[in-house]
This record gives C-alpha cells, structure tokens and sequence, in this order.
C-alpha cells in the first residue's frame, strides 16, 4: 500500500466507523461460524497497524505478521512483541501445522498468486484449524482506493468460493457483508467518479456521521453467521483445514 494509507490507519484506525465495526461484524463471525478452541493458537496475517489484536485476544494468543516496517513498528508496540515479517505465499519461518486460526482481513487482494498463498496458509494450520478471511467485493467497484492500496483485484462470491474450494482446504462458509451500507457506497462512488473526486483518501467523517455509520455497519454483527446477507462491500470466507 501506498504510505500515506498505513499513516492513515494508525490515526484513524480506533476511531474510524469503518475500522470499528469491521471488528465488531468479524469477531461476531469468529464467535459463531469459526469457534475456535478456547485459548487458540492465532496468526493474523497482514496485521497493519495491530488494530485488530485487542478483538482477536478475546480468543486466545495471537502472533502475527507484517511487511511495512512502520506498520509494523506500531502493532509491535500494541501487541507488546516482535511480529513476523515473511510475505506470502512462502510465509518463511511461519511454523507448519501450529495454528488454531489463521485471519486474513482484507490481505488476500493484494497478493498476486490468491491460490498459493491459500495453499501456504493450509499448511500451518493444525488438523482442522480454521482460516478466516475477508476480501473487497464486485470488480465493478473499482475505484482509485484499490489502486492507492495495491488491490489486484475484487471478488465475486462465485469466484471466493471457487478459490476456496480448490485450495487444500474444506470451505465452511462464504458470503456477504456491510450490506446495509452498499446502496449508499454505490451512490457515493457514483457521484464522485460523475464529479472528478474518486480519490484514495480515507477521511474521518464528522462525528455524528462517523458515529451513525458505524452503527449500521455494527448493525450486521447480530445477523453474520445467522441469515445469508444481501450483496454487500465485502465478502468473508471461512475453511477448515484438513
């Protein structure tokens, strides 16, 4: 990603709708699609800035990796410990068949080989471990944000499940979230391509917006797991190792 994003993400990153509710709608998704084992062994790969540590300790230790230095440097200081860096989809030093859960949060788009790096990921799962992941939806929503965060692509629901299923990997689960907000994203990218101002920048909108989006977004958490959500932003995928 470009740096001024990684910059972004650590100012707004406890603050940010976006970022709050991701974590609340994911940690619902681990809880009741993932369960994993009480007091898991976890890797988040592509951690950024830590911001999701304080959600994944609510289900056992967490390790996890990180290739921008200055990212990194702050999710170290988060978590309290040194953080892997080791790309995929060698993810060398990454120790085999030791994870309970593997979490890919908005990681797997920027990575050009998606099938390999699914398949390096199986192996260092445990029998029967699980890997979440979540990625950016429908291509036809590209915008200058894939382009400034290095995305190499968007997916269709078809197209994550077809990844999944060919990996070494049994898939659980895949669908749809931030549903609610989509009609009102695909407004917005809309108009701003009509006026010139698809730009990359994420900004904190002011605090009675911020705070009303993410209780929509949030909203989803009582629903993810539960009920087939309607298209939406992103797509989440849930396997088991075998």
């Amino acid at each position: 990603m470009e740096r001024f994003v990684y910059e972004q993400m650590a100012e707004l990153d406890e603050r940010h709708w976006w970022y709050c509710a991701r974590r609340e709608v994911c940690a619902a998704l681990i809880r009741r699609v993932v369960r994993p084992p009480k007091n898991a062994a976890i890797l988040e790969i592509g951690c950024g800035t830590g911001h999701n540590f304080g959600m994944l300790a609510e289900f056992g230790r967490v390790d996890a990796l990180e290739l921008d230095d200055q990212a990194r440097a702050i999710a170290e200081r988060r978590l309290g410990r040194s953080i892997m860096s080791a790309p995929l989809p060698g993810l060398a030093g990454v120790p085999e068949r030791h994870y309970d859960l593997i979490a890919a949060f908005d990681v797997i788009e920027h990575i050009d080989d998606d099938a390999a790096s699914l398949a390096s990921i199986a192996t260092r799962l445990k029998p029967g471990g699980k890997f979440v992941m979540t990625v950016p939806a429908h291509q036809w929503m590209w915008s200058a944000h894939d382009t400034v965060n290095h995305h190499k692509r968007r997916y269709s629901k078809a197209g994550l499940r077809r990844l999944v299923e060919a990996s070494p990997m049994t898939l659980d689960a895949v669908g749809y979230f931030n549903s609610l907000l989509f009609p009102v994203a695909i407004a917005e990218r809309m108009a701003s391509k009509a006026l010139g101002k698809d730009g990359g920048d994420l900004e904190l909108p002011p605090a009675p917006l911020n705070a009303a989006l993410k209780r929509t977004f949030a909203a989803e958490r009582h629903l993810i797991g539960r009920v087939p959500l309607p298209p939406g932003l992103s797509l989440f995928a849930v396997a088991s190792a075998t």
